[in-house]
């Protein structure tokens, strides 16, 4: 009974920080008006949340196993509260992007101690449940996020009603950090208390992975692409050579399985997570819809992802590999429709059919691809291993947002303010993302038919 209150504690933080992926991008437009941000400030709010969000998951979840799990994951939720609460009292562009940045990195310490926390409650045949109501959370989240974020607009306002998809998170946060203080086990990680949580290389990863977004962000100081790749090229180096544990296990990528499943995995999110943050643009600035009418026409996505995550994992083991290429497939042609309605029907309206059968297909890919990618990684490197998948999905998320985000903006200048060609091309350029995740998953279910 307690370790199921245990876990109910435990998804509530998870949907939480995972909700406040999906449910800023409808509060855009009214942010960018009420303080006057500009496209970098903008892109900076979403993909600057996933980076750090991203590089905290594994050293956090080390930490966790070090000082236990209980004190981590409430230090994490009072500092996500707090930092969503800056957020929502933001009075400036730099004020609202630093409490995203700050927002972001304590999400990257609350989620992996979820994971944790089901590890240490629930032996190997007793996991199936628990791991299968992440899953669902995940996927509600995704699913609630637009909707919920455009209700919230239409009751506060226009004008200060994108505050209030931060201040959202102070109740729940506080009543959570509560609860989890009182019902998770005091000392579940103890017997990790030495493992190394190598600092330097989450801190060449970060500025790496930040040389390579600022110029896409910025649209400038493009010296810092090859300066970030040379950092890159250290963190690899750093990483092969470090005498301890590593942030990323480098060995991992020489099962093709696991290599493959992870470049699916970064291309997939650099592909498709940037979409909701251009829709979103294009449908309340450039087609005068609601906060709560862009929620709705997007929400058709959220919804086919959530309910085929379902399906997806209990029949992933049927059909291995070539169910996350139907599903890449089954995107790429849902979001192909998506070009050929505003092409021809001009009703944003008509968008929610093809995004639908886009939504369909990321169910088929997202938690398939991820439990392929995991397979054949042996047991004592799993929490490694999954680990930096993870951190591929966010940092695949932050460069997407910024590289197609810039693609976006620069064809709204070159166009005068259209916003539908500003749309379509960066809607192609997602595409184009998706299309190189499938020849990677394609390349997999090849050699493995050798």
């Amino acid at each position: 009974m307690m370790r199921g209150r245990a876990l109910a504690i435990a998804l509530v933080a998870s949907f939480m920080t995972l909700l406040d992926v999906s449910i800023v991008n409808v509060a855009i437009p009214s942010m960018q008006a009420d303080l006057h941000m500009g496209s970098s400030g903008l892109q900076w709010v979403l993909s600057g949340y996933a980076l750090t969000f991203g590089l905290l998951l594994v050293p956090a979840g080390r930490f966790g196993d070090a000082r236990g799990i209980r004190p981590v994951f409430v230090a994490g939720l009072l500092g996500f509260t707090a930092a969503s609460a800056a957020a929502g009292a933001a009075q400036s562009e730099a004020w609202l992007v630093v409490a995203r940045l700050v927002q972001g990195a304590f999400a990257g310490v609350v989620n992996p101690q979820v994971t944790g926390l089901i590890q240490r409650l629930y032996a190997p045949p007793e996991r199936a449940r628990p791991f299968g109501l992440l899953g669902a959370t995940i996927g509600i989240a995704t699913a609630a996020g637009p909707l919920l974020g455009g209700v919230i607009i239409q009751f506060a306002g226009t004008g200060d009603g994108w505050r209030w998809v931060f201040y959202i998170n102070v109740p729940v946060g506080l009543v959570a950090a509560v609860l989890g203080w009182r019902l998770l086990p005091r000392q579940p990680g103890e017997g990790h208390r030495h493992e190394s949580l190598d600092p330097v290389g989450v801190l060449l990863l970060g500025l790496a992975v930040i040389q390579i977004l600022l110029p896409l962000i910025e649209q400038r100081h493009w010296y810092l692409v090859g300066t970030g790749i040379l950092t890159l090229g250290g963190f690899v180096r750093w990483e092969l050579r470090y005498p301890g544990v590593p942030l990323a296990d480098l060995q991992l990528f020489r099962q093709r399985s696991y290599a493959l499943g992870t470049i699916v995995v970064l291309l997939y999110f650099a592909g498709f997570t940037a979409n909701f943050f251009i829709l979103t643009l294009y449908l309340q600035r450039g087609q005068h819809f609601t906060a709560l009418q862009a929620g709705l026409a997007i929400t058709p996505f959220a919804l086919g992802s959530a309910l085929a995550a379902f399906a997806g994992g209990r029949i992933v083991n049927r059909f291995g590999r070539p169910l996350v290429v139907a599903g890449l497939l089954t995107v790429i042609a849902g979001l192909s429709g998506t070009l050929a309605v505003l092409y021809t029907v001009h009703s944003p309206w008509a968008l929610s059919a093809p995004l639908l059968v886009a939504g369909l297909g990321s169910g088929l890919v997202i938690t398939p691809n991820q439990t392929l990618t995991l397979a054949d990684v042996p047991v004592d490197r799993a929490g490694s291993a999954a680990g930096v998948v993870q951190t591929a999905q966010r940092v695949g998320a932050a460069f997407g947002i910024a590289a197609i985000g810039a693609v976006f903006f620069a064809r709204l200048a070159a166009t005068s303010g259209d916003w539908a060609a500003a749309f379509e091309m960066a809607l192609t350029v997602a595409i184009g993302f998706l299309v190189l995740a499938l020849a990677a998953a394609a390349t997999d279910v090849a050699l493995s038919r050798r």
